[in-house]
């Protein structure tokens, strides 16, 4: 006799989640889902058995269920080889001007739980969830069929990981890993290493936000939370100076690196703690043309949103005093917890408390490359202000 699929029933709550759109369902939804194994691709019902779709189950995570398809097929190699081909077409039409970008972006490429980013001939993929963990070796095996890569790594170091049950690990899962792997972004060299840098190697949903900030760049710039140079490298071509500041050693040799592999003369590096930098300068008379705010998630989950509030207005308030009258601020955000509305209400607080007049020339997100699932607000994260300080 054929083995019986796994299935999972959920509540209606847990059912209205689906219905909405939202590919996750929490445990404490689950009505029964006896004996799964970890990862396992299960059925989904409602309490009266009815034909929800699949999805992947989780044993550890409170989300225990994120659903893959609404439609009655098989989870097999052709399903997700299919999935990987969408995201890549996705890709040929919204990429541009790079040679880095990410591939698959987890629920927002109906792939649950996997992130894959391309470094040239060099791909980096996470597992992050049990299912994606399991598939691993299917992955590397349909990333090799259909691009050829020169090498993929493994960047299973995120601490989310132990959400699920997983272990971290970084290593190379096929063919082969240089030290450093040179790529090319909006007219700029940047060298990443894929095995120890930040997430997969850089930021990549920074990339749009750069090449648009570099519109409005003239004369003297402080770019805060400089990490890599991505900000600073990209708007020496339309500034007079830079001068980037970060207080982690490892980042400022990367963008020591980069500035090397460019030639750039006009972005001096500086190791220091923003927010005394921002203190001091303000103190001192100090005034820039453009300020760039790009600081690490304050908000990484609710319970430190408060914290992180008064972490966004704190530096916001001192950047605004830096401005000259014309000049202009970028203020990013990359904590989900911190909406839009709020960046801009914290800006706006503080553009009061410096005595500035503030207006919004651009709100922007992250690079289309990552792309938002309408449905999920958690896969809108970045957010990206440029505002004109008018007086």
């Amino acid at each position: 006799m054929p083995t019986r699929e796994p299935q999972v029933s959920l509540s209606l709550r847990g059912v209205n989640r689906i219905l909405s759109g939202h590919p996750w369902v929490y445990r404490s939804d689950i009505r029964a889902a006896e004996g799964l194994e970890p990862g396992a691709a299960v059925q989904v019902r409602d309490e009266r058995g009815r034909f929800l779709g699949r999805g992947w189950f989780s044993t550890a995570s409170q989300i225990a269920l994120r659903l893959l398809t609404r439609e009655d097929v098989p989870i097999d190699d052709a399903f997700l080889a299919g999935r990987l081909e969408a995201a890549a077409d996705y890709r040929g039409r919204v990429v541009e001007n790079t040679t880095a970008y990410r591939l698959v972006y987890g629920e927002s490429d109906g792939l649950p739980g996997l992130v894959v980013d391309r470094y040239a001939d060099y791909f980096v993929i996470q597992t992050l969830t049990q299912a994606a963990e399991r598939l691993k070796n299917t992955f590397v095996r349909l990333l090799e069929e259909r691009f050829r890569p020169a090498g993929i790594v493994e960047r299973n170091d995120p601490k989310g990981r132990q959400l699920e049950g997983l272990e971290q690990r970084t290593g190379v899962l096929a063919g082969e890993c240089p030290p450093e792997v040179v790529v090319e972004e909006n007219g700029v060299r940047f060298a990443y290493d894929l095995l120890r840098g930040q997430k997969t190697g850089g930021f990549l949903d920074q990339r749009e936000n750069r090449a648009a900030v570099a519109r409005y760049a003239r004369g003297s710039v402080l770019d805060c939370f400089c990490y890599a140079g991505g900000f600073a490298l990209t708007l020496g071509a339309w500034a007079e100076q830079v001068e980037a500041i970060d207080n982690a050693p490892t980042a400022l040799a990367a963008a020591r690196r980069n500035l090397e592999l460019n030639g750039t003369r006009n972005v001096v590096l500086r190791e220091a703690n923003v927010f005394d930098v921002l203190k001091a300068y303000s103190e001192a008379g100090r005034q820039f043309d453009m300020v760039i705010l790009d600081p690490p998630a304050f908000a990484k989950n609710k319970a430190s949103l408060e914290p992180a509030r008064r972490g966004y207005k704190e530096i916001n308030l001192r950047a605004l005093k830096l401005l000259r009258p014309g000049g202009t601020l970028v203020s990013c955000s990359c904590s989900y917890h911190v909406a839009e509305s709020m960046l801009l209400e914290l800006v706006a607080e503080a553009a009061l408390d410096a005595g500035r007049q503030v207006v919004v020339m651009e709100r922007r997100t992250q690079a289309r490359d990552h792309p938002i699932l309408l449905t999920m607000p958690e896969s809108h994260y970045l957010k990206c202000m440029v505002l004109a300080i008018s007086s």
